[in-house]
Order: structure tokens, then C-alpha cells, then sequence
């Protein structure tokens, strides 16, 4: 009987060694709120249905950056200009320009609804507790 348990665990031992373990690639993960992002028209052309692409033809950062790196450098200072930009001669510098001004784009197309439940009256222990800073 004592062999058998010998040879048990080393069966045992020989199952659980040759189970691969999972490497989670944290890279590929994305962290989530949980509200629908939904936004509001800020101008009559969001209304009639501009979706901001007019302008980069993207509203993807990635994409827009994949973009700018695919570009020689004639189009790059073609497409600075075109934006409104002054074309310099260092092109990371450049192409940092650029996505901060595609990020302003974005952004002023994609303004947060607002918030309709408004804000809870603090109860009275916490207003205490504030006016203590007084």
C-alpha cells in the first residue's frame, strides 16, 4: 500500500507540472465605468449629423497616429498646414503637435452629457464635520 501512494504522487506531481501556466497580458485589458457613453450636440452641425471626421478623417487616436506615422515628411508639413499648424523641422515634435490638436478636435465633438440626477444634500454629521475646517 505505501508504494501506491508513492506512486500516486508522483503522478500527481507529473500532472500538475506539465499544466502550462496563464500569462495574463495586462496590455490587452481595459478598464471599464460601466455608464453608456453618450454625448451631446454642441453644434447645429452635430445635430444635422457631422460627425467630427470631416477635419482627420478619423476620430481614433490610434488610427490617426498610425496615420501620421505612415506619412513622409512632405505630407506631414502638407498636413500640419492644411490643419493650421506651422511646420517644424523635428518630427516627433510635429506629430506630438498634431495629436494635441487632433485631441482638442475630439474632444470639442464629444462633450459628456450631463449629469440629470444633480447632487444629494450632504446629511447633517457631514456638514458638521466640514464646518469644522472653518
Amino acid at each position: 500500500m505505501p508504494e501506491n501512494k508513492e506512486n500516486n504522487k508522483e503522478q500527481g506531481s507529473e500532472a500538475k507540472q506539465s499544466q502550462p501556466k496563464k500569462e495574463t497580458n495586462l496590455e490587452n485589458l481595459s478598464q471599464t465605468h460601466g455608464k453608456t457613453e453618450e454625448f451631446k450636440p454642441t453644434t447645429l452641425d452635430q445635430i444635422w449629423g457631422d460627425t467630427g471626421t470631416w477635419k482627420y478623417n478619423t476620430m481614433d487616436e490610434s488610427e490617426y497616429r498610425g496615420m501620421l506615422e505612415n506619412m513622409p515628411r512632405s505630407d506631414l508639413t502638407a498636413h500640419a498646414s492644411k490643419i493650421g499648424l506651422i511646420p517644424i523641422d523635428d518630427r516627433n515634435m510635429l506629430i506630438g503637435r498634431l495629436i494635441a490638436e487632433f485631441k482638442k478636435h475630439v474632444v470639442a465633438y464629444r462633450s459628456p452629457m450631463n449629469n440629470t440626477q444633480g447632487d444629494k444634500p450632504l446629511p447633517k454629521e457631514a456638514e458638521k464635520i466640514l464646518k469644522e475646517g472653518r
